[in-house]
């Protein structure tokens, strides 16, 4: 049953990575350890920037980042793996 769950999880998260890349109008070999800006990340989760930046400085969720100095950044396949697994079945 786990390993069923973490086929259908990777699945979820491969069809999330798919909407991204659609969704940034990247084609199919945009790699998914592409980092998105902030702006770019807000644009995916349909957040407001200082949301995601809340998230970050509290905790509230567990979205991985990068940062790099000042500059903050997400990879694809952190926020496709994040939604999939906050994906609720109604």
């Amino acid at each position: 049953m786990a390993l069923e769950n973490d086929l259908n999880q990777n699945d979820l998260t491969q069809q999330v990575i798919h909407e991204i890349t659609s969704q940034l109008g990247r084609n199919e070999g945009f790699p998914h350890q592409q980092l998105l800006n902030e702006a770019d990340a807000a644009l995916i989760l349909q957040v407001k920037p200082s949301t995601l930046q809340n998230w970050r400085c509290t905790g509230r969720y567990d979205l991985p980042f990068v940062k790099t100095g000042r500059l903050v950044r997400y990879r694809v396949a952190d926020i496709a793996a994040w939604i999939a697994k906050r994906r609720q079945l109604g």
